[in-house]
């Protein structure tokens, strides 16, 4: 039986897991919102543009939706099965193109041919699909309708923090990410812990 902690802890990844979070945007704030009521820390925005020490904060990128289906209509690839399967910070679209320029726009690990790979973009505006590698291989010459509902534009950076006053000057940083989606191991155990 799992103990108390560890079944609110995993309670907590199952309620982050399926948000799709980037470096900015909608999901990212959702996930802080959600965090808040177990960690009071304050939520901060830093503005698109804003230059960090040798960073600078890009545009902010939100997705509703995005697909890739063949001529007869069958989704091949979707946002709703697996928020891995949209390339971080893809631009929007919605063409048909030949298997010729998909493929120009696919990310898949032939190494590890079940896996769907993360990839993204956040200073280079172009658009991507990640698929399996076994996936890829099926697909056949002919039209796909590639369609990503996004934005990308001036926005904000959003982080939370939360400082205890210590009885010494000494300061402890404890650092967690929530960046990335789908990435339980990192971006959601660090939160869980905390």
């Amino acid at each position: 039986k799992m103990p108390a902690l560890g079944k609110k802890m995993h309670n907590l990844v199952e309620v982050l897991f399926p948000i799709c979070r980037s470096i900015t945007g909608n999901g990212v704030r959702e996930t802080l919102k959600i965090i808040s009521k177990h960690i009071p820390i304050k939520i901060n925005e830093v503005p698109s543009g804003t230059k960090v020490f040798d960073w600078v904060v890009p545009k902010e990128w939100n997705i509703r939706n995005a697909f890739v289906e063949d001529e007869n209509g069958n989704r091949i690839i979707q946002f709703s099965e697996n928020n891995l399967h949209v390339m971080g910070y893809s631009t929007p679209i919605d063409e048909w193109v030949d298997l010729s320029v998909l493929e120009e726009h696919l990310y898949s690990l032939p190494d590890q041919p079940n896996a769907i790979p993360y990839a993204t973009s956040y200073y280079d505006e172009k658009w991507g699909f990640c698929i399996c590698h076994n996936d890829r291989m099926k697909l056949k010459d002919g039209k796909y309708h590639v369609y990503i509902d996004s934005n990308l534009e001036d926005g904000a950076l959003t982080y939370g923090e939360y400082i205890i006053p210590g009885e010494t000057a000494d300061e402890i940083l404890l650092s967690t990410y929530i960046c990335h989606p789908s990435m339980a191991n990192n971006e959601l155990s660090g939160p869980a812990v905390a």
